[in-house]
């Protein structure tokens, strides 16, 4: 008996050490918080739910890759495409009512967290990582005292024929024009403040990978401080910027569609950045260099976290996420 007691002695020592090894090392992690784009998850043109599974999963395996890497991953995604494909799927149907944009968003945040929950979890398994990854529906106060409500410029959504167009505006339904056709056009405000930071920061601080404030949060407003939602969507780099610092994340990561920010983009002398100072960054922004609905406010949310107290905000592709992250790839923004 004595023998086999001492046994079992011999046994547990080790895995009470190998479980003090684990938490020593959650802690020391480098934490970042991600954004990755809609269009990472959905090809906005095809975009059926086979194809879109497969892209949640081929970005899911550079998460879990980043992950194995030792970072301490929170990760926020956009919803384009497929609030573009809400809205559509309501305005042609005809047979239901449509669903106000704060319900939209919502819809897809729990759609788009269910995906990436499921296919991040089955990737880490697959590692032999004993990560729990978790998704919280997020509300985002938004800045309703500016100009984005009474002049919206946001387009999203499918492109429309004139005559189609003009239907939709005759019920109210705002629209823009441009070489593609017409698009209906929405408030875009200012993030503020998360509603529930504090939970994601408990869960986080618990070892939980968290996604959280997808599409850029569900745009809420306080009314005599009760919370009520509203017709627009949020950027999702510039909550992310929010989402970051309130985590206490020391590196914020961009995933775009182009591997580096660049200058006269488009154009013969278009230069490629390594690195950019806040400063730097602030002046490329005046002087026009970056597209309003697309570069420019991933540059924006990079001052942002930086300005809050952040390491530095890379900006790459998600190709090139893990050599972003090791210095060898993307454009940083530093202080």
């Amino acid at each position: 008996m004595l023998l086999l007691l001492e046994d079992i002695k011999v046994k547990r020592k080790p895995i009470y050490h190998i479980r003090i090894k684990a938490t020593i090392l959650t802690e020391n992690m480098t934490r970042i918080v991600i954004a990755i784009g809609g269009n990472a998850i959905l090809n906005p043109v095809k975009g059926n739910p086979e194809e879109a599974k497969q892209k949640i999963d081929e970005t899911c395996r550079e998460i879990a890759g980043i992950i194995d890497k030792g970072y301490d991953v929170v990760l926020t995604h956009g919803n384009g495409p497929q609030i573009g494909n809400i809205l559509a799927m309501q305005e042609e149907c005809g047979l239901v009512h449509p669903q106000p944009l704060d319900v939209c968003g919502a819809q897809t945040q729990g759609m788009l967290g269910y995906s990436l929950q499921q296919s991040l979890d089955n990737r880490l398994k697959r590692r032999r990582m004993d990560r729990k990854v978790i998704t919280v529906l997020t509300q985002v106060v938004v800045d309703d005292s500016g100009s984005s409500f009474e002049n919206p410029t946001k387009p999203i959504g499918l492109y429309y024929q004139e005559y189609r167009a003009q239907e939709m505006i005759a019920l109210g339904t705002r629209m823009v024009k441009d070489k593609n056709g017409y698009r209906r056009v929405v408030p875009s405000p200012e993030p503020v403040q998360i509603v529930e930071d504090e939970a994601i920061k408990k869960l986080v601080s618990e070892g939980f990978t968290v996604i959280a404030a997808g599409g850029g949060g569900i745009p809420v407003i306080r009314k005599n401080g009760l919370l009520t939602g509203v017709e627009a969507v949020i950027d999702k780099d510039l909550t992310g910027s929010l989402l970051a610092a309130s985590v206490g994340a020391e590196l914020f990561l961009i995933l775009t569609d182009v591997d580096k920010v660049s200058l006269n983009y488009g154009e013969d002398n278009q230069l490629e950045l390594d690195e950019m100072t806040v400063l730097e960054a602030g002046r490329y922004i005046k002087e026009g260099h970056f597209g309003k609905g697309s570069m420019e406010p991933k540059v924006r949310s990079g001052i942002n976290f930086v300005n809050s107290g952040g390491r530095y905000a890379i900006i790459s592709s998600l190709e090139k996420a893990l050599p972003a992250l090791e210095g060898t790839a993307g454009t940083r923004i530093i202080r």
